[in-house]
């Protein structure tokens, strides 16, 4: 581990040779063109249009390889060393495609034009390194090719992405976005939010006592959100709803039950009661005004109406808590 931190048991770049800067070329070209093959395939079912793009990138990379195998050949013959990036200290890295998941369009756009920024600087101070002609030539047009105009994921985009295409795929991408993790996570908030508030201000005002209400509020937050989170979780599996996977569907939704049910019982660890109880009916305004913005703001509900929906139900429910809790 400290090997991969510090650089211990890397070569230096400086240290290559021409044939081996010419194997640790050919590797990552090969490790490039699987990176772009694996969001091609990630992106396939939902962006059709954006996959081809990558698609022909993975191809573009591979004629990369082709020639500089071929050059290989002509100079050192058929052995080729095996180097790769992680054996060269500074080398740049490329994050393969399960640790960029979930696969968004900006992401995977932004992944690759950080890709070609980061091998045209390598093919620069590879072309420092070598005084045969051929090989300065190659790694100058391979250079040149990842430094055209633009780069390569918006030349391609603009073939494969007309703007009506692009609209419609960052349309879909922000409905899917909403159906995982908002919609889940909004219904999550207002739960716990709302729910806990009868239980926590009526163990406020029936005992007096912050901790004891401080107990009540984070079991009834948790054992809401564990609940709320396996509900989500188990009753749509997303194949046919297309909502999503269900694992992020119920962890938003049940860490966001949680929170909501926490905002107003932690101030319940301030020993004093007045003090305790005013900060949580500020977090519980705070909360049932946030509830309706993201309705307002996701899920395109008129503000009025979001406003007097959540507002009012959860001043009734706080209400309720309060009088109970006095009774």
């Amino acid at each position: 581990m400290l090997s991969r931190v510090f650089g211990f048991g890397r070569r230096s770049f400086d240290s290559l040779s021409e044939q081996e800067v010419l194997a640790l070329a050919i590797s990552s070209e090969e490790d490039d063109g699987r990176i772009y093959r694996a969001y091609a395939d990630g992106l396939q079912d939902q962006y059709a249009q954006s996959a081809k793009v990558f698609e022909e990138m993975a191809k573009e990379e591979d004629q990369h390889r082709h020639a500089l195998i071929e050059l290989h050949r002509k100079r050192f013959g058929e052995r080729i060393p095996l180097i790769r990036r992680e054996h060269v200290r500074g080398y740049y890295e490329r994050k393969p495609d399960w640790l960029v998941r979930p696969l968004g369009l900006d992401k995977v756009r932004a992944q690759a034009e950080q890709m070609e920024h980061s091998a045209r600087r390598f093919y620069e101070e590879a072309m420092k390194r070598t005084q045969d002609a051929p090989t300065r030539k190659l790694l100058g047009d391979l250079a040149l090719a990842e430094t055209a105009h633009e780069s390569l994921a918006r030349r391609l985009g603009e073939k494969h992405l007309p703007q009506d295409v692009k609209t419609q795929e960052a349309a879909d991408e922000r409905r899917q976005f909403i159906l995982t993790y908002v919609q889940p996570g909004l219904a999550g908030l207002m739960d716990g939010s709302v729910s806990t508030l009868a239980p926590i201000f009526a163990a406020a005002f029936a005992t007096g006592d912050t901790w004891q209400t401080f107990l009540v509020g984070m079991s009834a937050s948790v054992g809401a959100g564990i609940s709320m989170g396996f509900t989500e979780a188990a009753h749509d599996d997303g194949k046919l709803s297309g909502r999503g996977s269900p694992v992020a569907r119920g962890l938003a939704s049940g860490i966001m039950t949680t929170l909501g049910g926490l905002g107003h019982a932690l101030p319940y660890l301030i020993p004093d009661f007045w003090t305790a109880t005013t900060i949580a009916a500020l977090v519980v305004f705070v909360e049932l005004w946030a509830i309706a913005f993201i309705q307002n703001r996701y899920m395109e509900t008129p503000f009025l109406r979001a406003t007097f929906q959540v507002v009012l139900g959860g001043a009734l429910v706080l209400a309720a808590g309060i009088l109970i809790g006095n009774a």
